[in-house]
């Protein structure tokens, strides 16, 4: 595979609009049940640069979007879907990671040291290692995105953006959709694929208008039955039904 020309100023642009993001969500307040909020562009920044800058560099033909980060991944490397050992061993990415202001004692940061997996980052960069080899051969035509990038958790339990109510959840949105814009324009892919349900119906929505396809593929949460069954081979099954893979070797 052709080695893809590095854009520096496509890169610092992503960096940019996440710091834009970040900025614009910590004005945001939330109510009960949400006892804390983690924002790991701000307190993981350095990793989640890294990403950015080392695989963001070039337009992508796909970008997969998921929905918010998970304790066990993006929440402790800044990366999506960031199963430690996929960041430190395949993306060769490892940072410093500090701490929010208000830490959950039942959902601690211990970055790039906790030892817990992220089932589902595990499963998505699993599949994308074992079709593509080198991180390098992936990301030269991909990138992974998070719709929202702020965990909210109730004590313990993790909750989802779509559980806040209402009138929590509309100026998130308008952020979270104008940032995802933001980063296809400058991307310019061909396919936007949702992990999720409903992160293809946020990216439809924030992506109106643009020249970009749709899709999605079964999330990859233990919580799925289905997941549980066999994602990897249903997540690539999809993939190519919709044509934004072959079935040749990549």
């Amino acid at each position: 595979m052709t080695p893809i020309e590095a854009d520096p100023a496509l890169a610092a642009a992503l960096v940019d609009a996440a710091r834009a993001m970040s900025r614009q969500l910590a004005d945001l307040r939330f109510s009960p049940p949400v006892s804390h909020v983690y924002n790991p562009l701000d307190y993981a920044r350095a990793p989640a640069e890294a990403y950015l800058k080392r695989y963001g560099a070039s337009r992508k033909r796909v970008v997969f979007v998921g929905m918010n980060p998970g304790p066990f991944g993006m929440v402790q490397t800044g990366v999506p879907f960031g199963e430690i050992a996929a960041v430190r061993d395949w993306m060769g990415l490892e940072a410093t990671v500090a701490t929010p202001p208000l830490q959950n004692p039942k959902r601690p940061i211990e970055g790039f040291a906790c030892t817990r997996s992220e089932v589902s980052g595990r499963r998505l960069w699993g599949l994308f290692a074992e079709r593509f080899g080198r991180a390098e051969h992936f990301f030269a035509d991909h990138l992974v995105a998070n719709y929202c990038p702020l965990a909210f958790f109730d004590g313990g339990r993790n909750l989802t953006p779509d559980k806040l109510p209402a009138a929590e959840l509309r100026p998130l949105q308008a952020i979270c959709d104008a940032h995802l814009r933001r980063m296809l324009e400058l991307l310019e892919p061909e396919w936007v694929i949702g992990v999720g349900a409903w992160a293809e119906g946020r990216a439809k929505i924030a992506a109106e208008g643009l020249p970009v396809r749709f899709g999605r593929v079964l999330h990859p949460s233990p919580a799925s039955p289905a997941a549980n069954r066999g994602w990897s081979e249903a997540a690539s099954r999809q993939l190519r039904t919709l044509g934004v893979w072959d079935d040749r070797p990549a």
